[in-house]
């Protein structure tokens, strides 16, 4: 008898996730405080940018906008810094 996890290995068609080492680990998690950080200042820097473009929609939709894009840049990065220590 298959377990739940063999179950849902199967179905989904992939294969069994990868346990990481200790020291992976500890740079996952030293790139989580660093990205955390990253995103934290864009997000001040928009605030304050919005701070400053009170009244003016067009600006302010573009500062979110920006937010927008920087956020998925910094994210993406900090997933392919994770996924190369995973693949080491």
């Amino acid at each position: 008898m298959k377990s739940a996890y063999e179950l849902a290995i199967e179905r989904t068609g992939g294969e069994p996730v990868q346990k990481l080492r200790e020291d992976q680990k500890k740079k996952i998690e030293e790139i989580d405080i660093v990205y955390k950080a990253k995103r934290a200042e864009a997000d001040l820097s928009s605030q304050n940018r919005l701070q400053k473009a009170v009244g003016n929609i067009e600006e302010i939709n573009l500062i979110k906008e920006d937010l927008v894009v920087e956020l998925a840049s910094i994210n993406s990065k900090m997933e392919l810094e994770k996924e190369k220590i995973r693949q080491n």
